[in-house]
């Protein structure tokens, strides 16, 4: 299962602040999605990722639609990493990744026998 830095990021922007991102196939900077975005994120502590928050319900469904993505901040156009700075509290550079897409958590695998005596 995918772990993302949902709960233990660093920063969070929200979607609108986030544009320069989108698309993401247009971005000239590093971008890893699926499993390579996974290994990304395991490789960082989840205090120097952002994650990209949606604003209403039409941006948290073309979130969890979007695919799992990291983006390496450093590798980012000077026009963008002054967008996304813009947007936090913290410096830029005190960052490594942006996160964006659903992430899904590991769950114990529950079994329908559980409930019988429930």
């Amino acid at each position: 299962m995918l772990n993302g830095h949902f709960e233990s990021a660093g920063a969070s922007i929200e979607y609108g602040a986030a544009g320069c991102l989108f698309p993401v196939d247009d971005l000239n900077a590093t971008v890893y999605q699926y499993r390579d975005a996974q290994l990304a994120l395991d490789d960082v502590d989840g205090s120097n990722v952002i994650v990209v928050a949606p604003t209403s319900l039409a941006t948290s469904y073309f979130l969890t639609q979007h695919a799992p993505t990291a983006i390496s901040i450093e590798s980012l156009s000077p026009a963008a990493q002054t967008e996304i700075g813009a947007a936090l509290e913290a410096p830029l550079d005190t960052f490594d990744l942006i996160q964006i897409g659903k992430w899904n958590r590991d769950r114990p695998n529950h079994s329908l026998a559980e409930f019988t005596n429930a």
